[in-house]
């Protein structure tokens, strides 16, 4: 038996055998025959074959190897290199770039139809672009020993013909132009130069004199064009100081003449006693010797002449002279010599527009003062600004603003700013801060209105005194006072006719939130608080007074009104009609007293929305007790829904919160306050810690109290209360004693560790 089975074993083998030899017969005929069919194609090796597991999943995703990954086969062709670089070698040190990844980039250019280049072959490039130009421009290359130029010499002419004036000596000529092929020997001490076929092969005599000769000159050639240029030079300043001279001579010669002009002109004002006759006098001759000399001198020359010739009268003028009494003065003589002085019109003449400043400027820019300003700020400004101080009532601006009118057009833009935007606004800022807004005015105590004493400065005064956002000036003082007027002017008193006066300069939003949080909180307590409806006898003071704060001129709006009287005013008037009509109501008197009311208010106020919507609610009341007869309006008759509303003060948050807070003030009230309660107040504004510390002191068995700043309850200071006495442990120790102190910032050191 085994032995069969040993020979069918061997069967099968052979037969397995014979199978597998004609199969791949088969399979190598198929595949020449395909060979014979199809174009010759490289032979693809075994190893391209998948054979990993990694291999056989990509190649069923469709990557045939040898072409790069994803789906367009333009991805990398083998793993990312690594390259590494010498130990300690930084960035640059080697060739960042491998062989793969310029590689990469050709094929990827090439996908994109470009040809790129290698780093490398551009620098080749770029370096045979350089020597390249370098040839061409004569330059030789980095390596190359740079080609020595040659020294070029100037000849004799040369020199001679660059140095003007120089004359070179024949003899030196000969020796500076010794150049030529041919050797030249020194052959006499006269100079003479004879030639030599002989070569010497150093530097010869000949060369060395005619080097030595050639330097030399060369440096007398310059030293001669230096002093020559100096000459020049020398020419011209000594041409300008004979002009300067004969100048000054002129200007002497001119200078004399107006100073026997201004002595003159000085010796006609000496001689007569009366003062206008002078300024007369000296006023014609100043304007004569204007006209003469207005084309030939220096304008200050003429100026500071004027006003030496003046001064004498117009400090005589000035030391007894009342600027509010007389404000003209001798303003009109200065005017005449105004083109003298250098004094400059006004580009918008005489006119002045409300918050401009108009500055007069004079025509010449300087930094320091000329003659005339240095005058009218010595004798001018002192009296003026005495006169504002201690004299001036700017209740009355009359005398000042005419004074401030007629200078103007005199006076330097410093001496005018000094005056209208510093002396004066101070001046007015006074009287407006003792203004009483909050009283009405009366016969005993008078006070003026604001609008009649600022008004008329508003042309002159600077921009920050009528800004309603600035922080200091005129407005700033007058919000505070009309803030006042609005929080404790009496109601029962018509509105002050300063507010109408000042509406020109309020802002209307600036109005309207004075009066939103000021004055209509009090005209609703008002109106809640002493308006009563009686129909028996019917009291209209509250209700006319504060219909006449409410009026439309000071930017209130008639819906704010409505708005006041439907919170104030018609919840009580429903209440009254209400009760009227539940008892026993006579329907005529009723209607008469609807009509009566209805026409106590103004016909823009009766017929608004709001308003007629509660005329309307009335009615619909009356005509709802009708309906229902005298038998049943008592009781069927519903109460107006509309009760007693608080103040327009408090919103309904506040009412609530103000409920809310009711039991809590009674308790406090109710409640005796101790000295450990105003001590824990006291804690609590300075942020210390009240902390008992649950025991006593030994001496006096009172319970002790920890005073501390830190958040963990430690440090600080241990005390105790003895009547309305703070006693304070001296030291740590348990044993060391106590001593009373005050609440001041020596306990509130202590408790801070301080």
């Amino acid at each position: 038996m085994t032995t069969f089975r040993m020979d069918a074993r061997m069967g099968a083998q052979v037969e397995d055998g014979e199978s597998s030899d004609s199969d791949h017969r088969r399979k190598r005929r198929k595949i020449d025959q395909n060979h014979q069919q199809a174009p010759a194609t490289p032979p693809v090796s075994s190893a391209a074959k998948p054979t990993g597991f990694a291999a056989k999943m990509m190649a069923k995703m469709g990557y045939v190897e040898g072409q790069g990954l994803g789906a367009s086969g333009r991805g990398r062709l083998a793993p990312v290199e690594t390259q590494l670089r010498p130990t300690g070698a930084g960035l640059g040190a080697v060739r960042e770039k491998t062989k793969q990844a310029k590689d990469d980039e050709k094929r990827e250019a090439a996908f994109r139809g470009e040809v790129l280049e290698d780093s490398e072959e551009e620098e080749k490039k770029s370096r045979k672009e350089m020597k390249k130009k370098k040839r061409l421009s004569g330059v030789g290359g980095a390596a190359s020993t740079p080609t020595k130029q040659k020294t070029k010499y100037r000849t004799a002419a040369e020199i001679e013909a660059t140095t003007e004036g120089l004359e070179v000596p024949n003899v030196l000529k000969s020796i500076i132009d010794a150049t030529g092929s041919e050797t030249k020997l020194l052959t006499s001490t006269a100079g003479l130069m004879s030639t030599s076929n002989a070569m010497v092969p150093s530097e010869t005599e000949s060369m060395k004199i005619a080097k030595r000769a050639r330097r030399d000159l060369e440096s007398f050639a310059e030293e001669w064009n230096t002093v020559s240029e100096r000459k020049k030079f020398y020419e011209m300043q000594e041409a300008q100081l004979v002009q300067e001279m004969d100048e000054l001579e002129g200007s002497t010669r001119w200078l004399e003449t107006v100073m026997k002009a201004i002595r003159d002109i000085q010796l006609a004002g000496s001689d007569s006693t009366v003062d206008q006759v002078a300024w007369e006098t000296t006023t014609e001759a100043l304007e004569n010797l204007d006209r003469e000399y207005a084309d030939k001198a220096d304008p200050s020359v003429l100026q500071e002449a004027a006003v030496a010739a003046i001064h004498p009268l117009f400090k005589k003028a000035m030391h007894d002279w009342r600027p509010l009494e007389d404000p003209t003065n001798v303003s009109s003589y200065l005017s005449r010599l105004s083109h003298l002085f250098g004094i400059q019109p006004s580009s918008n003449g005489t006119d002045l527009t409300l918050q401009s400043d108009p500055l007069l400027h004079l025509s010449r820019p300087s930094k320091s003062t000329t003659p005339y300003e240095t005058m009218l700020y010595t004798l001018f400004l002192p009296p003026i600004r005495s006169a504002i101080t201690n004299d001036w009532d700017p209740t009355n601006p009359t005398p000042l603003l005419s004074l401030i009118q007629t200078w103007s057009s005199l006076l330097p833009a410093f001496i005018l700013t000094s005056l209208t935007h510093s002396l004066i606004p101070t001046r007015l800022e006074t009287l407006l801060s003792a203004w009483k807004s909050s009283k009405p005015p009366s016969a005993k105590h008078p006070q003026p209105s604001p609008h009649t004493y600022i008004f008329p400065w508003l042309p002159f005064l600077p921009r920050h005194h009528l800004s309603p956002t600035s922080p200091t000036g005129l407005f700033s003082t007058l919000k505070g006072k009309l803030k006042s007027l609005f929080q404790a002017y009496p109601l029962t008193h018509p509105p002050p006719n300063t507010l109408t006066s000042l509406l020109p300069i309020l802002p209307p939003s600036f109005l309207h939130s004075l009066q939103t949080r000021h004055l209509l909180p009090r005209l609703a307590t008002h109106l809640s608080e002493n308006l009563l409806i009686d129909p028996s006898n019917q009291d209209l003071a509250p209700l006319t007074e504060t219909l006449a704060w409410l009026s439309p001129a000071w930017s209130l709006s008639t819906t704010v009104t409505a708005h006041l009287l439907t919170a104030e005013f018609f919840p009580k008037w429903h209440h009254i009609l209400y009760l009227w009509l539940t008892n026993n109501p006579n329907y005529g008197e009723i209607r008469e007293w609807f009509l009566w009311w209805k026409d106590q208010f103004p016909e823009s106020l009766r017929d608004h929305d709001i308003v007629a919507k509660e005329w309307t609610k009335g009615l619909e009341t009356i005509t709802l007790a009708l309906d229902l007869g005298p038998e049943n309006v008592a009781t069927q008759l519903p109460p107006p829904e509309t009760g007693p509303v608080k103040p327009l003060s408090l919103s309904a948050s506040q009412q609530l919160r103000q409920q809310q807070q009711q039991p809590s003030i009674q308790r406090l009230q109710d409640e005796p306050v101790t000295f450990r309660n105003v001590l824990e107040t006291w804690c609590t504004e300075n942020s210390l810690l009240f902390i008992p510390m649950r025991e006593a002191d030994p001496a006096s068995g009172l319970p002790l109290f920890r005073l501390t700043a830190s958040a963990t309850g430690k440090g600080g200071v241990v005390v105790f209360l003895r009547g309305d006495v703070v006693w304070v442990r001296e030291g740590k120790r348990e044993e060391a004693s106590f001593r009373p102190v005050a609440l001041d910032e020596g306990l509130l050191g202590r408790a801070e560790g301080r």
